[in-house]
């Protein structure tokens, strides 16, 4: 049974990496087969797998197509980007009075390299994601970390990264200067305001791309419904 129950575990890590990392986007079909084929082992711990990203809303269950990677709609995205800027604004405000110096010295080195690989969304991305991991650790609380990692999972729904969006890199690279700028300063409400900046504007980009989605997908439509299409 513990090598049943490891190798679920396996499953389960591999599943919500291949989510984040965006190998396997927002409404991709998860067949229990499938996953257990690709990462050899049985249906079994396939199967728990799936059932823990379920329950954690990672994945969905829908009528006639089976299990499927969860896609959020507009006000799905509108409630964890409002809540994220409560957490992450919280998380900057705490940092600025608990983090250590080698703390802060972490994040302005990750601030700095971000110009090294500003025509990379995908590179920006990763480092991205590795800076606010960072930030919540400077926080030094497990429980305000343990909700933004929570939180962090469910944005990966979201498909690619807002970075993409032209002159977004300039702007969140600057709000990520002036975060950090204000924890090293000890200014917790300076560094939440930082924080909260951030996420709005990050907003604002990524509803930019989801109306750019859906003027594609209806210029699709309209093609497809063309006379003489078939």
């Amino acid at each position: 049974m513990g090598t049943e129950a490891s190798r679920g575990e396996i499953a389960y890590q591999k599943l919500k990496q291949a989510i984040q990392d965006g190998t396997l986007p927002p409404g991709t079909r998860v067949r229990e087969v499938e996953i257990a084929d690709r990462l050899s082992i049985s249906r079994t711990p396939a199967r728990e797998a799936i059932r823990r990203l379920e329950s954690e809303g990672l994945i969905s269950f829908v009528p006639r197509h089976g299990a499927i990677i969860s896609r959020l709609d507009h006000q799905q995205t509108m409630e964890l980007y409002d809540l994220r800027e409560v957490l992450e604004g919280t998380a900057a405000a705490f940092a600025a009075r608990h983090a250590s110096a080698a703390e802060i010295e972490e994040l302005e080195e990750m601030v700095a390299s971000e110009e090294a690989i500003r025509g990379d969304p995908h590179q920006l991305a990763e480092l991205n994601r590795l800076f606010h991991s960072a930030l919540y650790r400077a926080a030094h609380n497990r429980y305000l970390e343990r909700s933004l990692i929570n939180l962090r999972d469910s944005m990966a729904l979201l498909g690619g990264t807002s970075l993409r969006v032209e002159g977004r890199y300039e702007t969140a690279h600057a709000e990520h200067l002036e975060t950090i700028q204000a924890v090293a300063a000890r200014d917790p409400e300076r560094a939440d305001a930082a924080a909260r900046r951030h996420i709005r504007h990050a907003q604002r980009a990524r509803l930019k791309i989801m109306r750019e989605e859906l003027l594609g997908q209806r210029e699709e439509d309209r093609e497809d419904d063309a006379p003489g299409r078939a």
